[in-house]
């Protein structure tokens, strides 16, 4: 047989795009079409169902950036047209094929109901099937002209990202409105051919399968009359059925399709425009349920339902609907999807603590899973939070994007820091979009990591990122596939039932131990600093409030313990959280917003601080100590004096000015305050740290060595930072000034001064105070820098096999070599409050109070030591998203912590993060809570969540070994229980000699009910 296969190919792909797709719909008439500009922001429906409507033409440009066009489309359904189905077919003038950056619109009967959204791959709405001839149709359509931030693939800057900026050229053209009758019959061809030309073209060129497929393409092209492909296509299907009705190997892979529609809660729009994104893709979630009953869809982020529940009650009872139906599946149990490195624990926590908790009290589900694919990153914590909330499963795909090394597993077992394991899928389609595409399909087949083990993945399929969702025709697509010889099957069903199967299947799965690095989007460690700092202030000033209120709550009659203010707060911070605004990889709109939030939450927390400790009476000056460390430190009194104050861990103390055993001494750039002896060298930088404790130099070279590096990713660059930055840059020696900032037998400070690059200047602070061998560096930047990355470098003389970087409930070890792929693509990583590097008998820690990326580094020197060098990244200027990005003031501190081990690094990290507290208090209350016993860390004090007045503490080890003590409480305790993390029971805590016992494993974090007697 000759080879015909290019002539069958080439002719299939012509006849399926210029005429069978072009006879989908078999007559229309256009619509008669008004319009109504709504100035401003977005406006309800009601505003704008009483406008007046002018007359509009298709063709005529419409839609500055960011705005909202109500379009009215009147138009009456022809008597011959009785019988058919009848849709709305809309096309705004759409570009692209992506439906979540560009223009989007919802659709309303005139009573206000919202109906289906429309969007490029979905431009229908069903009007009647049957319909009724002269049927009039009337509806208010609110179209969102939302800019294409992704034009040209992020070539460059642009200044639609901000309202402020975008201008207000249309940028959209109104192509066409019109009533159309579907033709099913050829709707149907149309998905028979796209189906079997995708699979035939995946097929080898040796599979019989491939070639059986073309020839019954080719016989089915034949019987297409080119004149009346409507009247011919019922022949043509039924010259298909043989080949798409032969069914799939016993053998082959099945694939779990999930329906989805990831909605970035914001990115390339700001979070006004998600919650009518929300709206928008779950009308259509719910019209496409009422269309097939086998249709699941799963969505997470509670955070978006209560946007819908607040703003569009007839989709929330629509959804409500669907989930009694089994057809809508709350998953993720997450009040957002958050990044998965940058926010605190206690913060993880409250993620799925409100989260879950919506899905419990609003649908009387509780989610089993984590639904999290698109973070960058997911830290080893992961395992133990998730368990302890309840979850069964974790899905990502993120790790698909890696740059260097394939992830080895796509069904496996993740084993975090303290020794959890939860079982996790990786889906090997390697996208949270999929459609059913003869190319996924094959991918998914072809990278599955598990053959010989295991034979099933899951496939979350929906056009997502801005929403959009699963369409009619990827249903048709899984149908088609459920049982297709050449294929993966295809089985549509609830995630839950995907991770039974999976681990029943596959109990042994092999275990990945650690943190699921990501190796791309570094940089999101560094981006938007300020979004960072504020999520950083945030956190620790609600533990503050929490703390405080507690206190006040146990001590004061008159005083109310401020529930609703702080679950309305720990949400807000939560929200921030998305995985696109606090990585820094969202537009200048979504930035400049969270940073008024975050000011509004720290007006607020503060307030709170201030009324629970006003609650406990007035009198003379107090400091109150939010760590759980004990603190004896030099602070500043109310006229900026320095004094030198012991205060126990969680509790307060009299402001006192007690005396440290040295005093600090100042001689020309040398600071020294008998722990440590630093010399500060006329170019800035600390010539040497001199720890007269352990009679050793710390540096091996000058350290605080700010390097100025250019900073230009191949892609993404608010995202990412490439290896090759290290290649050019600048060392900033030349200081403007060194002089002596302060001289007090309790602190000295040395200030210096740069100016650099375009106008930039720096004013850095170094400060020794008595009692501490910490050395804090408080930095004030005023950047003005494009495509630069900004370094502090601390060069120490140790040889360390590992950092050790603070995450969420504990630390995690990475090895400072690069032996092999995997240790040399972790050039960048994330840290929390603090590095440390070691080695046997010596240890130093780099503290920070906002900052996240750095790298570590290990050379030997040519006398025969090594020297590990920390980096921290301080701020970045990437120009895409957010051509301003990081421009401007920046203030924060690190320090520098000789002679520290891991448990004086976590203390040291608490107290630069939680500065002491100076109020006017009469009483002097017990702390809540005390611990007995090292290693054991408190890291929240509240009252139960329930209102029953009983007090929540969490604790976790923080060092890394066993840890034993005991809990002692200000209260008298009437019953101890140990509980997860939405507070309920597990089991009774032991309780001895008033207290309650701890045992605690290596990072085991444990959360306690404690009931007052």
């Amino acid at each position: 047989m000759h080879d015909e296969s290019r002539r069958i190919e080439e002719r299939v792909q012509r006849l399926h795009d210029q005429r069978i797709k072009t006879a989908v719909y078999a007559a229309t008439v256009p619509f008669e079409v008004g319009a109504w500009q709504a100035p401003g922001e977005p406006v309800p429906f009601e505003e704008a169902a009483a406008a007046s409507y002018e007359p509009f033409a298709m063709g005529t440009p419409w839609g500055p950036p960011w705005g909202t066009t109500w379009f009215r489309m009147r138009g009456q359904v022809p008597a011959e047209w009785a019988g058919k189905r009848v849709e709305a077919v809309i096309d705004l003038g759409f570009t692209g094929d992506w439906p979540g950056n560009q223009a989007e619109a919802l659709v309303h009967r005139t009573d206000g109901t919202p109906l289906k959204a429309v969007n490029p791959l979905n431009q229908y709405v069903p009007i009647a099937h049957p319909a009724r001839g002269g049927e009039t149709v009337d509806y208010l359509v609110e179209a969102a002209s939302n800019p294409d931030i992704l034009a040209d693939d992020f070539a460059r800057p642009t200044p639609l990202g901000d309202k402020r900026t975008a201008g207000d050229a249309p940028l959209y053209t109104f192509r066409s409105a019109d009533l159309a009758v579907l033709d099913e019959e050829v709707w149907h061809l149309d998905l028979d051919v796209q189906v079997l030309r995708e699979l035939m073209l995946e097929l080898g060129a040796h599979d019989p399968r491939r070639h059986e497929i073309a020839h019954a393409l080719d016989r089915a092209m034949d019987l297409l009359d080119l004149d009346d492909v409507s009247g011919s296509a019922p022949a043509v299907r039924e010259a298909l059925k043989p080949v798409l009705s032969k069914p799939a190997h016993a053998s082959a892979h099945t694939v779990s399709g999930v329906g989805h529609a990831h909605i970035d809660s914001a990115w390339l729009w700001p979070i006004r425009e998600t919650k009518r994104k929300t709206s928008r893709t779950f009308s259509n979630v719910t019209s496409l349920a009422d269309e097939y009953e086998d249709f699941v869809f799963a969505c997470s982020q509670a955070q978006q339902y209560a946007w819908v529940r607040d703003h569009y009650p007839q989709v929330w009872a629509r959804i409500r609907e669907s989930v009694e139906k089994g057809q809508w599946v709350p998953v993720g149990g997450m009040w957002v999807e958050s990044d998965g490195n940058l926010p605190g624990g206690e913060a993880v926590a409250r993620q799925f603590v409100h989260g879950k908790r919506f899905f419990m009290e609003h649908f009387g589900i509780e989610t089993k899973g984590v639904w999290l694919p698109d973070s960058f990153g997911y830290n080893a914590a992961y395992p133990q939070i998730a368990k302890l909330a309840g979850n069964e499963w974790f899905l990502t795909q993120k790790i698909s994007w890696n740059q260097t090394n394939t992830f080895p597993h796509h069904t496996f077992w993740w084993e975090g820091i303290d020794g959890t394991r939860i079982f996790t899928h990786f889906p090997p389609v390697d996208t949270y979009n999929a459609r059913f595409s003869g190319e996924e399909m094959a991918r998914a087949v072809r990278n599955y990591q598990e053959k010989g083990g295991a034979s099933r993945s899951l496939a979350p399929f929906g056009w997502g990122d801005g929403g959009g969702g699963p369409t009619r025709e990827i249903m048709e697509r899984a149908r088609r596939l459920a049982n297709l010889e050449g294929s993966a099957k295809v089985v549509v069903e609830h995630p839950d039932a995907f991770f039974a199967k999976a681990r029943a299947e596959y109990p042994d799965a092999p275990v990945w131990v650690g943190e699921l690095y990501l190796e791309l989007h570094r940089a999101t460690y560094t981006s938007q600093a300020r979004t960072k700092q504020g999520n950083r202030r945030s956190e620790h000033l609600l533990r503050e409030a929490e703390l405080w209120a507690t206190t006040a709550a146990l001590h004061a009659l008159d005083y109310a313990y401020p529930y609703e203010e702080l679950d309305r707060l720990w949400k807000t911070v939560l929200l921030h959280q998305f995985h696109d605004i606090l990585p820094g990889s969202s537009i200048a709109w979504v930035h400049r917003e969270a940073e008024a939030e975050y000011a509004r939450v720290a007006r607020e927390l503060r307030a709170l601080i201030t009324e629970a400790l006003a609650a406990l009476g007035t009198g003379g000056p107090r400091v109150f100590n939010t760590s759980p460390c004990d603190r004896a430190e030099v602070i500043r009194t109310a006229d900026g004096t320095p004094a030198y104050v012991e205060v126990p861990a969680s509790g307060s103390a009299p402001l006192t000015d007690a005396r440290p055993p040295h005093p600090v001494t100042v001689d020309g750039r040398v600071l020294d305050n008998g722990l440590v002896r630093v010399e500060v060298a006329e170019d800035g930088t600390l010539a040497s740290v001199y720890d007269l404790r352990a009679r050793r130099e710390v540096l091996a070279e000058p350290g605080n060595l700010l390097r100025l590096h250019t900073d230009l990713p191949n892609h993404w660059d608010a995202w990412d930072i490439d290896k090759h930055y290290r290649n050019r840059y600048t060392d900033l020696l030349d200081a403007s000034s060194v002089t002596v900032d302060e001289q007090d037998p309790l602190l000295g400070a040395i200030r210096v001064e740069r100016d650099f690059g375009k106008g930039s200047k720096i004013t850095q602070t170094i400060t020794v105070r008595a009692g501490s061998p910490r050395i804090d560096i408080e930095t004030d930047i005023d950047w003005h820098e494009s495509e630069k990355i900004l370094k502090a470098a601390f060069p120490v003389d140790l040889r360390a096999a590992h950092s050790s970087a603070e995450i969420q409930f504990g630390h995690v070890q990475r090895p400072t070599h690069t032996n092999t792929s995997w240790e040399a693509a972790r050039f960048e990583v994330s840290g929390h409050r603090w590095v440390h590097i070691g080695e046997p008998g010596y240890g130093v820690a780099v503290i920070n109070d906002s900052t996240y990326g750095h790298d570590v580094s290990r050379t030997v020197r040519e006398d025969g030591g090594t020297t590990t060098t920390v980096r921290l990244s301080l701020v970045r200027a990437p120009r895409i998203p957010d051509p301003e990005a990081d421009q401007g003031r920046h203030r924060f501190t690190y320090a520098l912590l000789p002679g520290a081990r891991i448990e004086d690094a976590v203390a040291e990290g608490y107290a630069l993060n939680l500065p002491l507290r100076v109020a006017e208090a009469a009483g002097a209350p017990e702390p809540v809570v005390s611990v007995e016993g090292e290693g054991v860390t408190v890291e929240a004090v509240k009252l139960a969540d329930d209102t029953s007045g009983d007090v929540v503490v969490r604790l976790y080890e923080s060092r890394g070994g066993r840890a034993t003590g005991v809990l002692r409480t200000a209260f008298p305790l009437a019953g101890a229980q140990i509980t997860d993390l939405l507070e309920r029971p597990l089991q009774d805590a032991d309780l001895t000699g008033g207290g309650v016992a701890v045992a605690l494993r290596p990072f085991q974090i444990l959360t306690l009910r404690l009931r007052r007697g």
